[in-house]
């Protein structure tokens, strides 16, 4: 036994290798669902603080605040899917440091109410770092052992580690027009250094993995919005004598989110991570999707405290608040996925019902018009397939499972 093989036995580590992109039976770990979850927490937050804001009076403000927070949580999860799918090795280490990363998360989520109620980011940032610090230790590991992938991961480490310093400079920037700017500058770096590295060398990934984490994630925001929904609706029983509005408003909106998760998972998304154009264009996409699916809940307590006068802005655009979060994942989920595994019947209705959610508002019942579009989206898929094979439902399903 050589001397490296000897470290590696004495520390139980496993060489943190490549994984082949072609894997068999490839399906999200225990650990990525477990990561997942402390992502909702600060999903959950985000949301409940949006609500706040916004009937409050403070759309703006509230919008604004939730979508840089978003950011942070959406492109955290993004770089550990992403490395995982490329070099989990579930050793210890891998483990540790993965916790680390869920410890960041926590501290992340403790800072989102100052953010909203305050303007003030620092614990925001300070665990967003913490969780990129840890991200930086695990491509520098990968890159021991990365082959022709090197040079990815040590441009990953280095891109990331600079996108931090600047980050905590942000902290310093006062005028709130410029930190804006600023903020959306260094996304934008964020976002460029998975471009550059992959350029430099590529990293693999598995097609089917890759988008069962992201539909496993989605899953979980439709589940949480379901249970923020429910519990603004049953919130709300006990200071309002109308009760049938509610329950019509609480079964709408189970039609609605069962139509949302419908959609999402009747095209093949493995066909949309093919090259590394649609790859990155699929991943940069899912901000769209996945704030989309947060900000639902939002919208949905929005109408409560609209129907019980408990709202500072007006009925109109407090159903907005649920058509609009409804329209950007309907379209979103057809641009990333459906769009290019569709007839023209699909490529239709799916876009023209999407954006006609948009008129639910100028009627008085709350949620209507989107439930009979969404409904018929669902009807049209159902009489359809996706192109090139069956129901894309049972793809989704491993073969070993």
């Amino acid at each position: 036994m050589n001397s490296a093989a000897a470290r590696s036995s004495r520390f139980r580590l496993e060489p943190m290798r490549p994984r082949d992109p072609g894997e068999n039976g490839r399906a999200a770990s225990s650990l990525e669902l477990f990561f997942d979850l402390v992502f909702v927490i600060a999903v959950s937050i985000a949301a409940t603080q949006l609500h706040h804001s916004v009937a409050e009076g403070h759309l703006g403000d509230g919008l604004v605040a939730y979508l840089m927070i978003f950011y942070a949580i959406w492109w955290a999860w993004m770089n550990f899917t992403w490395f995982g799918t490329s070099f989990d090795n579930d050793d210890w280490l891998y483990r540790v440091m993965t916790v680390v990363q869920m410890g960041g998360v926590l501290i992340l989520a403790a800072g989102i109410e100052p953010a909203f109620v305050d303007g003030e980011f620092t614990v925001v940032v300070l665990g967003y770092v913490l969780m990129r610090i840890v991200m930086i230790a695990q491509w520098l590991r990968a890159s021991r052992r990365a082959g022709p992938a090197r040079r990815a991961t040590i441009f990953y480490a280095c891109g990331i580690g600079l996108a931090q310093v600047l980050w905590i400079a942000w902290l310093a920037i006062e005028p709130q027009g410029m930190a804006l700017v600023c903020f959306a500058l260094l996304a934008l770096v964020e976002l460029s250094v998975p471009v550059i590295a992959e350029i430099r060398g590529s990293t693999p990934w598995h097609p089917h993995h890759i988008t069962e984490r992201y539909g496993l994630f989605t899953i979980i925001l439709l589940g949480e919005s379901l249970l923020a929904s429910a519990n603004a609706i049953f919130g709300a029983f006990a200071d309002n004598g109308e009760v049938i509005p509610l329950v019509t408003l609480g079964a709408l909106c189970l039609v609605v989110t069962a139509s949302m998760w419908w959609i999402y998972f009747w095209p093949p998304h493995h066909r949309a991570v093919s090259s590394i154009r649609k790859t990155l264009t699929y991943g940069y996409g899912r901000y769209f999707v996945f704030a989309a699916a947060g900000a639902f809940s939002a919208g949905v307590g929005v109408e409560v405290d609209s129907q019980l006068s408990h709202s500072e802005i007006s009925p109109l655009l407090g159903a907005f608040m649920i058509s609009v979060p409804i329209t950007v994942f309907v379209l979103g989920v057809w641009v990333l996925a459906i769009r290019a595994n569709a007839g023209g019947v699909v490529n239709t209705v799916v876009p023209v019902c999407a954006v006609l959610v948009l008129f639910d508002p100028i009627i008085p019942i709350p949620t209507f018009l989107t439930t009979f579009f969404m409904i018929v989206i669902v009807i049209t898929l159902i009489v359809a397939s996706p192109k090139g094979g069956g129901p894309s439902l049972a793809e989704a399903v491993p073969e070993d499972r």
